[in-house]
């Protein structure tokens, strides 16, 4: 592909299109169109306009340097349309390097473009990178359902700027997350997760997955997790147990989310069966979304934290404090991303902004609660 500069030499030449295509003996739209990009220019033209622009031609065409490619592990999705190219997030974690689909507007690392529709997760593909090639080694990917995260990546991001270290936050339910860690397929699992025999937070459900490892487990942050519920709560939610009401209907988080966790334990507390829940079963990916179907009065209420609640103006009843963690493998600790993570998630500069949060107490921020070899799980 042909890129060009042609713009940049005019303005800097103080020509307009029309005086520029007069002194090039061509037309107005015809340097609109070479410098919207929609074609490649004749080598007649191209001469002409070098001489009008006194440049050389080079300076005003040339051709686009290749994408540097990787091979990379893709995980997900199992098809996907062929005639689209995929935008994916790429890094290095351990030996391997993992291809992640995005499923938002964040810059993507690579395309993956194949004809190939028969292409799925699992499987290296080669990957046309988008961003410099050293950030693979320089990027650690968090997993995880806490909005924060992307305040900690602009941290980190600002702190570590020399050495180009970066975030990349994947949005994951807690056991989601937990599972992509176990299996190498991320530096860092978000978690708030009640296990209901024991009543302890995270660390059951991380013995579970990682035993006989070792593992690290460090304090985000702890938050109010409750219903957010419409502007001035107009419907008198109390609690959980009110959900059952005839006249009210939720909107749910999808099984392994930590808020969906809370709200059963809330309901089996106020002996309210889940089946008399009016929309239960109607699930969403995040706590934003949660409140903006709140915000549009498709829901009377739903689980999630306050601060998602704030964010748009709503009501909000608490049924918990929670607490947020991150889970590491002991296997990619000492990587350099890594350990940018944990010096970020200790500063005061990145406490004190959650500290602005609605809901948020870093009081224990960046403090450990588990560093230790797992015992294996019992024959």
């Amino acid at each position: 592909m042909i890129e060009n500069g042609l713009r940049d030499a005019r303005r800097t030449a103080g020509l307009s299109q029309g005086e520029l295509a007069a002194r090039a003996e061509t037309t107005r739209q015809t340097i609109g169109a070479l410098e919207a990009g929609q074609y490649a220019p004749t080598l007649g033209v191209a001469l002409r306009l070098a001489r009008a622009l006194d440049r050389d031609v080079t300076e005003l065409f040339w051709l686009e340097a290749p994408r540097p490619t990787v091979r990379a592990e893709l995980l997900g999705p199992d098809r996907w349309d062929e005639t689209t190219p995929l935008r994916v997030q790429v890094a290095r974690i351990g030996e391997r390097v993992i291809a992640r689909p995005l499923d938002a507007f964040g810059a993507a690392d690579g395309m993956i473009a194949t004809a190939d529709s028969s292409l799925a997760g699992g499987q290296a593909v080669p990957v046309a990178l988008m961003a410099d090639p050293a950030a693979l080694d320089r990027t650690a990917v968090v997993l995880g359902c806490d909005p924060a995260l992307t305040t900690l990546g602009a941290h980190l991001g600002r702190r570590h700027a020399r050495g180009g270290l970066r975030l990349a936050v994947g949005q994951a339910t807690s056991l989601r997350a937990l599972g992509a860690l176990a299996r190498g397929e991320a530096h860092a699992a978000g978690m708030h997760l009640l296990d209901e025999a024991c009543g302890e937070y995270n660390l059951p459900f991380i013995r579970r997955a990682f035993a006989g490892r070792k593992v690290l487990v460090v304090t985000a942050a702890h938050w109010q997790q409750g219903l957010i519920v419409a502007p001035g709560n107009p419907r008198g939610i109390a609690g959980a147990a009110d959900l059952a009401r005839p006249d009210l209907t939720i909107v749910n988080r999808e099984e392994g989310a930590g808020s969906r966790a809370a709200l059963d334990h809330a309901l089996g507390v106020s002996g309210t069966d889940p089946a008399a829940v009016r929309g239960y079963a109607r699930v969403v990916g995040s706590h934003r979304t949660v409140a903006e179907i709140v915000a549009a009065g498709l829901a009377d209420a739903g689980p999630g934290i306050l601060a998602a609640a704030s964010a748009l103006g709503l009501g909000f009843v608490p049924l918990a404090e929670e607490r947020y963690d991150l889970v590491f493998a002991d296997e990619t600790r000492e990587s350099a991303p890594v350990a940018a993570l944990l010096d970020t998630l200790a500063s005061r500069a990145f406490r004190d902004e959650i500290d602005a949060l609605p809901g948020y107490d870093p009081s224990r921020t960046g403090s450990v609660v588990l560093d230790e070899p797992l015992p294996p799980l019992a024959v």
